[in-house]
């Protein structure tokens, strides 16, 4: 009985010295800023772990997002010198579950992860000679969760305008309307698709019809996918309920982690809106699509 309650009491005590190794994470970093650890300062690098007797200078125009070590984000935006000691006090702390979207944002944004991507061997070949590429997943990773969905192309290709067709899966047009964007929006709740479980995606050259993307789907989850996403969405969200790029960036990654890559991709595009001179937002959108063969 000793041995067991010995055992337990040192799992406690090391699971809890190993949490708090680090006070924070730095998942996106903008600026000169820098960190001071001992008597000497240093660039502070995204992926970087802070600790408690750390101190940070933020410059002017800059920005910092950090993660607490129990899952709880900071965005840092004035200039400035911030104890880390000083943060800890004030963040909220958080559920311990968005860490591991964080660390996985972490690790598939690192350097070693790029180098692996660019030297694989096995690249993503879509099989496709389309004209019109969209940024949107095969047909086997449609599943959306929520009623938004954001459509991207790159029109350094075919120029606009172009004409977008919306279809049921009767091939029934739902809705069509030229455009000279290279993107267009979703809304699942419009009285057009309410009735719809899932919708075809086309996109054309108006100027030439034969210059076209393949058909992409969009497909609503079935009720017991959906109650299992809003559990699973439901254990962080108390902890990325602001209206942050920190925040979508973390939804982003938790809906890549679920397969939810449609849902992902809106959450990058509200990331980057919400922070547009922060690169960090958009050099790990950009890794999401290479990763998944979208660009």
């Amino acid at each position: 009985m000793k041995t067991a309650k010995f055992t337990l009491l040192f799992v406690l005590f090391t699971s809890l010295a190993f949490t708090q190794d680090y006070a924070f994470k730095v998942l996106a970093n903008k600026g000169s800023n820098e960190v001071k650890t001992g008597a000497d300062w240093a660039p502070l690098k995204t992926g970087a772990s802070l600790k408690s007797g750390d101190e940070l200078k933020i410059s002017e125009n800059a920005y910092i997002g950090l993660v607490h070590f129990t899952g709880k984000p900071m965005e840092l935006k004035l200039a400035g010198s911030y104890k880390v000691s000083d943060l800890d006090k004030k963040v909220g702390k958080g559920s311990g579950v968005v860490n591991k979207y964080t660390d996985f944002i972490l690790s598939s944004n690192s350097a070693e992860a790029k180098k692996n991507r660019l030297s694989a061997t096995g690249a993503v070949d879509r099989g496709e000679n389309y004209a019109i590429k969209l940024m949107l997943p095969e047909n086997q990773y449609s599943g959306i969760y929520n009623n938004a969905a954001t459509i991207s192309w790159d029109g350094t290709t075919i120029a606009g305008p172009y004409t977008v067709t919306l279809r049921n899966m009767f091939d029934d047009e739902l809705m069509k309307f030229d455009t000279p964007e290279t993107n267009f929006h979703i809304d699942l709740a419009d009285p057009k698709f309410v009735n719809e479980n899932a919708i075809l995606v086309e996109v054309k050259s108006k100027a030439d019809p034969k210059q076209v993307s393949k058909q992409h789907l969009i497909k609503r989850l079935a009720p017991a996918e959906q109650a299992g996403v809003k559990k699973s969405l439901s254990e962080i969200s108390a902890d990325v309920t602001e209206q942050t790029a920190l925040n979508k960036l973390i939804l982003a990654s938790f809906y890549e982690e679920n397969n939810l890559l449609i849902d992902a991709i809106s959450a990058y595009e509200e990331a980057i809106k919400l922070a547009p001179d922060v690169p960090s937002f958009k050099e790990a959108y950009d890794e999401f699509l290479l990763r998944h063969g979208m660009k």
